[in-house]
């Protein structure tokens, strides 16, 4: 396993991140079994990052990991971040933020995060996206921002962070503020708008090189939905293929996937290699996070950072079918 640095926060994160959220599953899904397995495995091919959140089997994933992670020895525990989501209609940010990392903090039966992290989409103004809130939510006077610092001065969370989903301009706002020591980057083979130009009138929303303003202002990069929910890996749905970034859709995702197994084939390996390899060409990326519905996942996952980032023949023969919008534009 190879090791990147997190931003500046002086963490150095495995270039693969075990996910364990609802899409993959693994934690909250499958036998116990299966879950110490999948986290012994992981541990031992030198995974050093779970993240997770409360939503996640609605707190079961966080349970899951509070008899998991006993089980390794103190040298083997990995970092570990979570998620929470907030009401700004309720009022009292900061305090509903307090009461999040309480909840969690009781379901991971620590006491403690590395890193506590905003699960809502971020915009202009509220409800741009649903359940989305605004930038003055995030980092106005007792907002997001001041209630996750005061954790941090409280020693409940070291770092904190934000999902960069969500309205563009909004999520540069928040990362030109360098108040959020990381992000959660939606980035992959079909929408890599967060690490590179796309054409104008691209049919996938458009994140603005988010990758490379973290970069600018010092915020770590964990990049989510590399495998765009599961469609880029397999053909197999199972209804857990929410897409997250606005106008998303999966029979489009489906659409671009078939040409690019048609230009690619298996020369890269699995179709899930081929996409976790494109996320780790991009150096500026910290940590590519995998979600996972059964041990081959993880296998998968591990083969594609053996394999190492993708030659730059077979980027330039990616861009291509980027720049032409998967054949969408003439």
């Amino acid at each position: 396993m190879k090791y990147r640095p997190y931003g500046n926060t002086g963490l150095e994160i495995s270039e693969i991140v075990f996910g364990a959220g609802a899409v993959g599953g693994i934690l909250i899904d499958a036998d116990d079994e299966t879950r110490r397995t999948a986290i012994r495995r992981a541990i031992d091919a030198g995974i050093n990052w779970i993240d997770t959140a409360a939503s996640y089997g609605q707190g079961r994933s966080e349970e899951a990991l509070a008899w998991l992670l006993k089980e390794l020895s103190d040298d083997e525990q990995p970092y570990l971040s979570t998620k929470f989501n907030v009401d700004p209609e309720q009022g009292d940010i900061p305090g509903q933020i307090e009461r999040s990392i309480g909840e969690s903090l009781k379901r991971l039966d620590r006491e403690s995060v590395d890193v506590f992290q905003l699960h809502n989409r971020v915009s202009e103004e509220r409800g741009w996206f649903p359940g989305s809130i605004g930038v003055d939510d995030v980092l106005g006077e007792n907002g997001v921002s001041d209630g996750l610092q005061r954790l941090v001065d409280q020693g409940l969370t070291r770092y904190i962070g934000f999902t960069a989903t969500g309205e563009s301009s909004a999520i540069h706002k928040v990362i030109a503020s360098e108040r959020f020591d990381s992000a959660q980057v939606y980035y992959n083979i079909l929408n890599p708008s967060a690490g590179r130009a796309v054409p104008s009138g691209a049919s996938a929303y458009a994140f603005g090189n988010l990758i490379d303003a973290c970069h600018a202002h010092g915020v770590a990069v964990m990049n989510i939905r590399v495998l765009a929910a599961g469609v880029i890996a397999t053909d197999v749905r199972h209804g857990r293929e929410v897409p997250v970034a606005p106008g998303a859709d999966v029979s489009m995702d489906e659409d671009s996937t078939a040409m690019l197994v048609e230009a690619l084939g298996d020369s890269q390996g699995t179709r899930a290699q081929l996409a976790v390899r494109y996320a780790l060409s991009n150096p500026n990326v910290s940590g590519v996070l995998v979600g996972m519905a059964e041990l081959d996942h993880l296998t998968q996952a591990l083969g594609a950072q053996e394999l190492g980032p993708l030659s730059s023949d077979v980027l330039s023969r990616i861009h291509a079918l980027v720049d032409s919008d998967y054949g969408r534009l003439s």
